[in-house]
């Protein structure tokens, strides 16, 4: 009886377990929505780069834009140099690249391990912990300023001269130097628009990163006698170029490039002279007057010191450009970086051009208005002008130093 009586108890109640189900349940369902979240959040929550185990302000979100091709190129430029050296020299960088390994940039000690060329599916970054202002590797500075950076600063170096000497074509060479970074136009500061004051001229000037030369050219600084006092107030340690050629050569180009701009101007005989009987030569006329460089190299000695100016052979800048240009960056204190290499002699218009210019991978000539056809000019005009420079020229070579060989 009391056997049957137990046998007959109820089951336990439902209600036991029930509560720990919901609990079990609740808890899965929050570690379920708890992981979706998380997933969702690394897909579309940028997540910073780490350079140096500290945070920085690139984000993942950014390397879409920065694996364009173009962009890509120019990242690359940045770090790695001819050499394969990075921007930050004694410095390693691991590679960015596919999805996993989006946003990590670790720097690590030891010599930079570059490729010669970045992989289509990865991107080299620096440690965004350099300062900009360090000097950039040979190859490229002057051609990117990271973050542009760089401020504009008066001229250190000027082309003063001569017109019609080769001036432009010099300065055009000299562009292709990473560490040099020239104005394009003639500001024409120190002859013609000295009164609008240093601030306004070095406006005209291109930035340049340290360790970078700003120049500028304008021809008509040699021959202006107030030129030379001006630069020296601006700077004495500024440091001349002088592009010369042949004075008789000079003379005849000048006045080929005014016929061109004014076709019914006099003959070149008739502005030669003053008297065409006597041959007592026109000193007034400008083209005449340019190429007395002895008389013009006076009055720029009474500022600035022979060492602080060089001449350089307009002739041989035709004959042999990169031995010139060797000249002229040595003594702007660069390392020779245009070469022979950088050259190739133009036949149709009779003076070298550039394989490839500044900023393009074209070659490049001077244009149309450089290499013109001089007129025939009477042989004996020529001889009696030579006759004439004969005793300016002697007197120049003596006072440079050096022997042009325009009387031979």
């Amino acid at each position: 009886m009391a056997f049957s009586r137990v046998c007959k108890l109820d089951p336990p109640s439902r209600g036991i377990f029930r509560k720990p189900a919901v609990m079990l349940c609740s808890l899965l369902t929050s570690l379920f929505l708890l992981h979706c979240l998380t997933e969702r959040c690394s897909t579309t929550m940028p997540s910073p780069l780490k350079s140096s185990s500290r945070l920085v302000g690139v984000f993942a979100a950014d390397l879409e834009d920065l694996r364009s091709p173009r962009r890509k190129r120019l990242v690359y430029k940045w770090t790695s140099g001819s050499d394969g050296m990075s921007y930050g020299a004694g410095r390693r960088y691991t590679r960015v690249s596919g999805d996993e390994d989006a946003g990590q940039v670790v720097e690590q000690d030891g010599a930079p391990e570059l490729d010669s060329a970045p992989p289509e599916d990865s991107l080299l970054l620096p440690p965004l912990d350099i300062v900009p202002s360090r000097k950039v590797s040979p190859r490229f500075a002057g051609k990117l300023s990271p973050l542009g950076e760089g401020t504009k600063k008066l001229p250190q170096a000027l082309i003063i001269g001569v017109k019609k000497g080769g001036t432009r074509a010099l300065l055009e060479f000299l562009r292709v130097h990473p560490d040099i970074r020239a104005v394009g136009a003639e500001p024409h500061f120190f002859d013609r628009n000295y009164d609008n004051g240093l601030e306004w001229y070095r406006e005209l000037m291109p930035k340049t990163l340290e360790g970078q030369i700003t120049m500028e050219k304008t021809p008509s600084y040699f021959v202006t006698r107030e030129a030379p006092a001006r630069i020296s107030a601006m700077s004495r340690d500024t440091k001349l170029i002088v592009v010369v050629r042949d004075p008789v050569t000079r003379a005849i180009s000048d006045y080929t490039q005014t016929l061109s701009k004014k076709p019914d101007i006099p003959s070149f005989e008739s502005l030669t002279f003053k008297n065409r009987t006597t041959g007592l030569i026109d000193t007034s006329w400008s083209a005449i007057q340019i190429g007395i460089y002895a008389k013009h190299l006076d009055n720029w000695l009474q500022y600035f010191p022979m060492e602080q100016i060089l001449f350089v052979s307009g002739e041989r800048l035709i004959s042999d450009p990169a031995g010139e240009l060797g000249r002229v960056q040595d003594f702007l204190g660069l390392k020779r970086i245009i070469t022979d290499k950088h050259f190739y002699f133009n036949q149709t218009k009779g003076f070298p051009c550039l394989k490839k210019a500044e900023g393009s991978s074209k070659p490049h000539c001077l244009g149309k208005t450089k290499g013109r056809t001089h007129p025939n000019i009477n042989p004996e005009v020529v001889q009696r002008l030579r006759d004439f420079y004969r005793p300016f020229n002697m007197k120049f070579y003596q006072m440079t130093g050096r022997f042009f060989g325009w009387d031979e």
